[in-house]
Protein backbone atom coordinates (compact mmCIF):
# COMPACT_ATOMS: atom_id res chain seq x y z
CA UNK A 1 0.00 0.00 0.00
CA UNK A 2 2.80 2.37 0.94
CA UNK A 3 5.70 0.99 -0.80
CA UNK A 4 5.64 4.03 -3.33
CA UNK A 5 6.11 6.15 -0.89
CA UNK A 6 9.40 3.59 0.82
CA UNK A 7 10.71 4.03 -2.78
CA UNK A 8 11.04 7.65 -2.90
CA UNK A 9 12.25 8.32 0.30
CA UNK A 10 15.05 9.56 0.10
CA UNK A 11 17.52 8.28 2.55
CA UNK A 12 21.64 9.29 3.41
CA UNK A 13 22.97 7.08 6.28
CA UNK A 14 23.73 3.08 5.93
CA UNK A 15 21.27 2.43 8.58
CA UNK A 16 18.49 4.70 6.96
CA UNK A 17 19.76 2.92 3.64
CA UNK A 18 19.69 -0.71 5.35
CA UNK A 19 16.13 -0.09 6.19
CA UNK A 20 14.19 1.12 3.38
CA UNK A 21 16.15 -2.14 1.72
CA UNK A 22 14.54 -4.42 4.27
CA UNK A 23 11.45 -2.70 4.50
CA UNK A 24 10.95 -2.94 0.86
CA UNK A 25 11.58 -6.97 0.84
CA UNK A 26 8.95 -7.08 3.87
CA UNK A 27 6.50 -5.15 2.17
CA UNK A 28 6.82 -7.55 -0.92
CA UNK A 29 7.14 -10.76 1.14
CA UNK A 30 3.95 -9.83 2.78
CA UNK A 31 2.02 -9.46 -0.49
CA UNK A 32 3.32 -12.70 -1.67
CA UNK A 33 2.40 -14.51 1.62
CA UNK A 34 -1.00 -13.22 1.53
CA UNK A 35 -1.66 -14.54 -1.76
CA UNK A 36 0.04 -17.71 -0.70
CA UNK A 37 -2.39 -20.74 -0.95
CA UNK A 38 -0.52 -21.97 2.20
CA UNK A 39 -1.15 -18.53 4.54
CA UNK A 40 -3.01 -20.70 7.01
CA UNK A 41 -0.92 -23.89 7.12
CA UNK A 42 2.04 -20.70 7.95
CA UNK A 43 -0.07 -19.37 11.07
CA UNK A 44 -0.35 -22.71 12.32
CA UNK A 45 3.52 -23.33 12.11
CA UNK A 46 4.18 -20.58 13.62
CA UNK A 47 1.69 -21.16 16.14
CA UNK A 48 3.63 -24.78 16.89
CA UNK A 49 6.86 -22.89 16.96
CA UNK A 50 5.51 -20.37 19.64
CA UNK A 51 4.28 -22.99 21.89
CA UNK A 52 7.57 -25.01 21.61
CA UNK A 53 9.96 -21.98 22.81
CA UNK A 54 7.84 -21.80 25.55
CA UNK A 55 8.10 -25.40 26.55
CA UNK A 56 12.05 -25.28 25.87
CA UNK A 57 12.33 -22.26 28.01
CA UNK A 58 9.59 -23.05 30.61
CA UNK A 59 11.59 -21.62 33.51
CA UNK A 60 12.64 -18.56 32.05
CA UNK A 61 8.94 -17.70 30.85
CA UNK A 62 7.52 -18.43 34.42
CA UNK A 63 9.92 -16.43 36.09
CA UNK A 64 8.09 -13.37 36.69
CA UNK A 65 10.81 -10.86 36.08
CA UNK A 66 11.24 -12.34 32.88
CA UNK A 67 7.50 -13.43 31.82
CA UNK A 68 5.75 -9.89 30.31
CA UNK A 69 9.48 -9.75 28.07
CA UNK A 70 8.85 -13.34 26.61
CA UNK A 71 5.49 -12.93 25.79
CA UNK A 72 5.93 -9.72 24.24
CA UNK A 73 8.64 -11.55 21.92
CA UNK A 74 6.35 -14.29 21.13
CA UNK A 75 3.31 -12.68 20.91
CA UNK A 76 3.78 -9.20 19.43
CA UNK A 77 7.53 -9.79 17.43
CA UNK A 78 6.28 -13.47 16.11
CA UNK A 79 2.28 -12.72 15.33
CA UNK A 80 2.62 -12.33 12.00
CA UNK A 81 -1.11 -12.97 11.32
CA UNK A 82 -2.22 -10.07 13.74
CA UNK A 83 0.02 -7.27 12.74
CA UNK A 84 -0.41 -6.75 9.33
CA UNK A 85 -1.87 -3.19 9.85
CA UNK A 86 1.32 -2.12 12.21
CA UNK A 87 3.64 -3.17 9.32
CA UNK A 88 1.57 -1.30 6.87
CA UNK A 89 1.99 1.72 9.43
CA UNK A 90 5.78 1.63 9.52
CA UNK A 91 5.85 1.81 5.96
CA UNK A 92 3.34 4.91 6.19
CA UNK A 93 5.69 6.78 8.57
CA UNK A 94 9.11 5.57 7.36
CA UNK A 95 10.11 9.22 6.02
CA UNK A 96 9.47 10.65 9.03
CA UNK A 97 11.01 8.15 10.53
CA UNK A 98 14.25 8.58 8.57
CA UNK A 99 14.23 12.66 9.28
CA UNK A 100 13.63 12.38 12.93
CA UNK A 101 15.27 9.41 14.01
CA UNK A 102 18.81 8.73 15.50
CA UNK A 103 20.84 6.74 12.86
CA UNK A 104 21.37 4.34 15.73
CA UNK A 105 17.99 3.61 16.56
CA UNK A 106 17.01 2.90 12.73
CA UNK A 107 19.90 0.31 12.64
CA UNK A 108 18.14 -1.27 15.91
CA UNK A 109 14.40 -0.78 13.97
CA UNK A 110 15.86 -2.65 10.57
CA UNK A 111 17.55 -5.53 12.83
CA UNK A 112 13.56 -5.88 14.33
CA UNK A 113 12.33 -5.84 10.72
CA UNK A 114 15.11 -8.02 9.18
CA UNK A 115 14.30 -10.48 12.34
CA UNK A 116 10.90 -10.89 11.27
CA UNK A 117 11.16 -10.97 7.59
CA UNK A 118 13.48 -14.18 8.34
CA UNK A 119 10.99 -15.40 10.89
CA UNK A 120 8.26 -15.36 8.51
CA UNK A 121 10.09 -16.97 5.80
CA UNK A 122 11.30 -19.71 7.22
CA UNK A 123 8.02 -20.60 8.64
CA UNK A 124 7.15 -20.38 5.05
CA UNK A 125 9.71 -22.59 3.62
CA UNK A 126 8.55 -25.40 6.32
CA UNK A 127 5.62 -24.86 5.67
CA UNK A 128 5.62 -25.52 1.98
CA UNK A 129 7.93 -28.89 2.54
CA UNK A 130 5.61 -30.17 5.17
CA UNK A 131 2.90 -29.68 2.31
CA UNK A 132 4.94 -31.53 -0.23
CA UNK A 133 5.22 -34.58 1.78
CA UNK A 134 1.67 -34.16 2.72
CA UNK A 135 1.79 -33.72 6.71
CA UNK A 136 -0.82 -31.23 7.52
CA UNK A 137 0.23 -28.25 10.22
CA UNK A 138 -2.52 -28.97 12.54
CA UNK A 139 -0.88 -31.74 12.99
CA UNK A 140 2.93 -31.35 13.04
CA UNK A 141 4.82 -33.78 15.08
CA UNK A 142 8.26 -33.34 16.79
CA UNK A 143 9.72 -36.01 14.08
CA UNK A 144 8.07 -33.86 10.75
CA UNK A 145 9.49 -30.92 12.29
CA UNK A 146 12.83 -31.67 12.66
CA UNK A 147 13.29 -33.55 8.98
CA UNK A 148 11.78 -30.66 7.69
CA UNK A 149 14.06 -28.48 9.35
CA UNK A 150 16.99 -30.75 8.39
CA UNK A 151 15.93 -30.91 4.75
CA UNK A 152 16.09 -27.22 4.93
CA UNK A 153 17.57 -24.96 2.44
CA UNK A 154 18.04 -21.75 4.70
CA UNK A 155 20.29 -22.93 7.70
CA UNK A 156 22.27 -19.84 6.82
CA UNK A 157 18.89 -17.98 7.72
CA UNK A 158 18.47 -20.09 10.66
CA UNK A 159 21.46 -18.97 12.36
CA UNK A 160 20.75 -15.14 11.59
CA UNK A 161 17.87 -15.31 12.89
CA UNK A 162 19.46 -16.69 16.09
CA UNK A 163 21.84 -14.13 16.14
CA UNK A 164 19.63 -11.26 15.44
CA UNK A 165 17.85 -11.91 18.51
CA UNK A 166 20.93 -11.06 20.74
CA UNK A 167 21.89 -8.25 18.57
CA UNK A 168 18.50 -6.51 18.80
CA UNK A 169 17.11 -7.91 22.53
CA UNK A 170 20.61 -6.24 23.40
CA UNK A 171 20.02 -2.68 21.78
CA UNK A 172 16.67 -2.74 23.28
CA UNK A 173 17.58 -3.06 26.20
CA UNK A 174 19.79 -0.19 25.66
CA UNK A 175 17.41 1.73 24.57
CA UNK A 176 14.56 1.40 27.38
CA UNK A 177 16.91 2.05 30.09
CA UNK A 178 16.59 5.34 28.47
CA UNK A 179 13.80 7.72 30.30
CA UNK A 180 13.40 10.25 28.04
CA UNK A 181 12.13 7.27 25.31
CA UNK A 182 9.31 6.51 27.77
CA UNK A 183 8.30 9.95 27.98
CA UNK A 184 7.80 10.34 24.84
CA UNK A 185 6.14 7.26 24.28
CA UNK A 186 3.30 8.57 27.02
CA UNK A 187 3.39 12.20 25.51
CA UNK A 188 2.83 10.76 22.21
CA UNK A 189 -0.44 8.85 22.48
CA UNK A 190 -2.67 11.17 21.98
CA UNK A 191 -1.22 12.51 18.39
CA UNK A 192 -0.46 8.81 17.22
CA UNK A 193 -4.55 7.99 17.93
CA UNK A 194 -5.40 11.47 15.94
CA UNK A 195 -3.04 10.15 12.88
CA UNK A 196 -4.14 6.46 12.84
CA UNK A 197 -0.79 5.11 14.42
CA UNK A 198 -2.78 3.43 17.72
CA UNK A 199 -1.67 0.19 17.22
CA UNK A 200 2.03 0.77 16.19
CA UNK A 201 2.12 2.94 18.98
CA UNK A 202 0.95 0.64 21.55
CA UNK A 203 3.13 -2.16 20.02
CA UNK A 204 6.34 0.46 21.06
CA UNK A 205 4.35 0.90 24.40
CA UNK A 206 3.70 -2.62 25.18
CA UNK A 207 7.87 -3.72 24.45
CA UNK A 208 9.04 -0.54 26.21
CA UNK A 209 7.16 -1.72 28.94
CA UNK A 210 7.96 -5.33 29.10
CA UNK A 211 12.01 -4.72 29.03
CA UNK A 212 11.74 -2.20 31.76
CA UNK A 213 10.59 -4.71 34.05
CA UNK A 214 12.65 -7.63 32.83
CA UNK A 215 15.29 -8.13 35.81
CA UNK A 216 18.62 -9.30 33.72
CA UNK A 217 17.83 -8.64 29.88
CA UNK A 218 21.66 -9.50 29.06
CA UNK A 219 21.24 -12.60 31.11
CA UNK A 220 17.82 -13.94 29.91
CA UNK A 221 19.41 -12.90 25.48
CA UNK A 222 22.54 -15.01 26.31
CA UNK A 223 20.28 -17.96 27.99
CA UNK A 224 18.17 -17.92 24.99
CA UNK A 225 21.00 -17.56 22.64
CA UNK A 226 22.42 -20.29 24.10
CA UNK A 227 19.83 -22.87 24.30
CA UNK A 228 18.73 -22.13 20.61
CA UNK A 229 21.93 -22.87 19.40
CA UNK A 230 21.96 -26.28 20.78
CA UNK A 231 18.40 -27.08 19.94
CA UNK A 232 19.52 -26.15 16.28
CA UNK A 233 22.71 -28.72 16.45
CA UNK A 234 20.32 -31.34 18.43
CA UNK A 235 17.94 -31.32 15.13
CA UNK A 236 21.24 -30.98 12.77
CA UNK A 237 22.43 -33.84 14.53
CA UNK A 238 19.46 -36.13 14.35
CA UNK A 239 19.38 -35.56 18.56
CA UNK A 240 16.84 -38.05 19.86
CA UNK A 241 15.21 -35.58 21.92
CA UNK A 242 16.19 -32.53 20.32
CA UNK A 243 14.46 -29.86 22.69
CA UNK A 244 15.75 -31.44 25.77
CA UNK A 245 18.53 -29.59 27.22
CA UNK A 246 21.27 -29.91 30.52
CA UNK A 247 19.92 -28.43 33.12
CA UNK A 248 22.66 -26.38 33.53
CA UNK A 249 21.46 -24.18 30.15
Amino acid sequence: MYRERLVATEVSSNSARRLQRLLLEYHDFRQHKAAHPLLDHTFRVADWQAQRLKATHRDLYEHPGYHTGLEFLLTDLYAPAAMTHRDDNIDRVFPKMVKWLPDHLLGTLAGLVELNLITQRLDLELAERLHRRQIAAEALTVEDYCQAFRESEQLALRKRQIDLVAEVGLQLDRYVRNRTLGWLLTMTRTPAEMAGLTDLHSFLHRGFSAFRRMDDVELLIERLVTRERRVMEHILSDHPEPFQLPGDL
